[in-house]
């Protein structure tokens, strides 16, 4: 790999292992084959186990003594932890931009509007909260908090884990999430950062609970085929 520097090798590692969970290629549970990574990438083990230990700040691994790195566990209640945090972090920043945006910000805010609407469009889930939390995420100066930006950029990768869950919902919930985060720009915007901070969680509210609904019906189906393969061995 052509990477600088030993950080910048691990930050690659742990961004494509990352990935990996974060769509299902590699499911909560399963252990992380620090030799099978290090040869498929022809890196050396210590870059390997570098990079799970920059993923185990983000929550989706968990190391273990002896057991090494295992993919983290997603359940209800990990969901809602996640969110309950996210709102505290979010709360913040959109407070923030209400209070302090300037000319650019203002611009920037309806520009992300407008490339919303055009995902809701599209059905393009992903993308379109991709979009909301990237956003978000890169608010530094106006925020001028390092430790809470900090925070939340560990959090993101779980959060993408998360509403990754909710792709295949309806067009319809992605039409209520993007009304409820029209009214947070509109709040901003007319700096009503009190507003501002209870619609956001409003939004967040309605994501946590889409990605409650899918983590059940996946857990439902995961359940249906367990018992559907142990009828099938005992016959």
């Amino acid at each position: 790999m052509n990477l600088d520097d030993v950080d910048s090798l691990s930050e690659h590692i742990a961004r494509r292992i990352g990935e990996q969970i974060i769509v299902g290629e590699l499911v909560e549970g399963e252990r992380i084959q620090e030799l099978r990574i290090a040869k498929e990438l022809d890196v050396s083990r210590g870059s390997v186990r570098e990079a799970l230990l920059l993923l185990e700040r983000t929550h989706l691994i968990d190391i273990f003594p002896r057991r090494g790195a295992i993919v983290s566990e997603m359940s209800s209640q990990q969901v809602k932890a996640l969110f309950d945090s996210s709102v505290l972090v979010l709360g913040h920043i959109v407070q923030r931009l209400s209070e302090s945006w300037r000319g650019h910000e203002a611009e920037q805010l309806q520009h992300l509007l407008v490339q919303l609407e055009e995902q809701v469009k599209a059905s393009d889930t992903e993308k379109f909260y991709d979009g909301i939390f990237d956003y978000l995420a890169a608010q530094h100066d106006i925020v001028g908090n390092p430790y809470l930006m900090k925070f939340y950029k560990e959090l993101l990768p779980s959060l993408r884990r998360s509403y990754f869950l909710t792709l295949n919902t309806s067009r319809r919930e992605l039409q209520e999430a993007f009304a409820l985060f029209k009214l947070v720009i509109d709040a901003i915007l007319i700096r009503k950062s009190h507003q501002a901070t209870l619609f956001m969680e409003d939004f967040c509210r309605h994501l946590r609970n889409l990605v409650l609904d899918s983590l059940t019906r996946m857990k439902q189906i995961e359940l249906a085929w367990a018992r559907r393969s142990r009828r099938s061995s005992t016959r």
